[in-house]
């Protein structure tokens, strides 16, 4: 009877077990493809998702926007702080114990400094206010919206807390898949912008 119990026990936690194997495997893949991007690569496929996030309504009429500092050739958004300093409150996360997020005002030409993974971070208050836009990275995304991130869960952790705000993912072409797996924790996208197209308008 123990046994047929503990081969129930193994049967229920299956799904969850090939759902996590299937991501880790996707992660290793395409973590990689992006290491050995070159410096020209990054910055055309970043300057052609800026482009299409200028032309979004939402983005004309956001007054405060949450974006990332980039690592490891992530798409780099830092030209639109540069382009839009004067006009937007900007904001960027940083990561607290317990796989949170706190977001905090970046201010013009106060230095930021290297945080719990040695990640560029303002030193300013945490963020009480709305978010109108949130451009969100990851290690994937798919055509129905769904986000694979690192795997801390701190993005999903944080996304879902939000009461309102547009989720922008942002990729590479090739970070965009058709199916990726996905469990119910996991937090959509309402966007998702590569270098050629854009998903969700």
């Amino acid at each position: 009877m123990l046994f047929e119990s503990q081969i129930l026990d193994f049967m229920r936690h299956l799904p969850a077990t090939r759902v996590a194997k299937e991501k880790a495997e996707i992660r290793g893949l395409d973590a990689q493809r992006r290491r050995v991007m070159s410096a020209e690569e990054v910055k055309e496929g970043s300057h052609k998702i800026v482009e299409q996030i200028e032309r979004m309504t939402c983005w004309k009429n956001a007054k405060t926007v949450m974006l990332y500092y980039p690592i490891e050739n992530e798409v780099d958004l830092r030209s639109l702080v540069k382009n839009y300093a004067d006009e937007k409150i900007f904001l960027l996360p940083a990561t607290l114990p317990g796989h949170m997020i706190e977001v905090r005002q970046y201010v013009k030409h106060e230095p930021l400094l290297k945080g719990r993974f040695g990640i560029p971070e303002p030193k300013t208050p945490a963020w009480k206010g709305d978010i109108d836009i949130i451009l969100v990275p990851g290690v994937a995304f798919d055509k129905d919206l769904h986000r694979l991130g690192r795997g801390g869960g701190y993005y999903d952790r944080f996304l879902k807390r939000l009461k309102a705000g547009m989720k922008i993912g942002v990729c590479y072409d090739f970070q965009l898949h058709n199916d990726l797996p996905h469990a119910v924790f996991d937090q959509m996208m309402d966007r998702v912008v590569t270098p050629s197209k854009t998903i969700g308008e």
